[in-house]
């Protein structure tokens, strides 16, 4: 993982560094449940896509994410003034989303492409929550049924994930 300038960063030491004053982290070990795998098959063109990221990225009218361990989400029409979206995480520093939310919520490129015809648009919403939540558990049962259920509803042919 690298940082805005391009800078190496260890994330295992980073996460350390940041729960220090926690009991170790149990790294969870997926890599034997199988992969769904679905293949994509309508054109990209007539795709609706779905912005999703770990950013902590919100709308300026909601209330910022909490500095650790939130597990709730944001909701952002895709059509929100970008001068009007604002970046909130403890996990990576924020002058470079601050000074362009783009970097870690790419929705003026999402809607480029959209404007290009590449793809033929966005779902009314994006989705933004905290990245670098220490609790694999509360993960699983809170923050995914949040998301699953604004995708539910969105109904979108492709989700477009962003880690920060």
């Amino acid at each position: 993982m690298t940082d805005a300038c391009g800078t190496r960063i260890d994330y295992v030491a980073r996460t350390r560094e940041l729960y220090s004053d926690m009991p170790p982290y149990r790294w969870c070990d997926l890599r034997a449940d199988p992969v769904p795998w679905t293949p994509f098959e309508i054109a990209l063109s007539s795709a609706k896509i779905m912005l999703i990221s770990t950013s902590g990225v919100h709308c300026d009218d909601q209330t910022p994410f909490g500095l650790s361990d939130d597990t709730t989400i944001r909701t952002v029409p895709t059509d929100w003034p970008t001068d009007r979206l604002r970046a909130n995480h403890f996990g990576y520093p924020v002058a470079y989303a601050r000074e362009d939310p783009n970097c870690v919520f790419p929705i003026d490129r999402l809607r480029e492409l959209v404007e290009a015809e590449v793809v033929d648009g966005l779902t009314p919403t994006a989705i933004t929550c905290m990245g670098g939540i220490y609790s694999y558990r509360r993960v699983i049962a809170e923050l995914l049924p949040r998301v699953l259920a604004v995708v539910a509803a969105e109904q979108p042919d492709l989700a477009f994930l962003v880690p920060a």
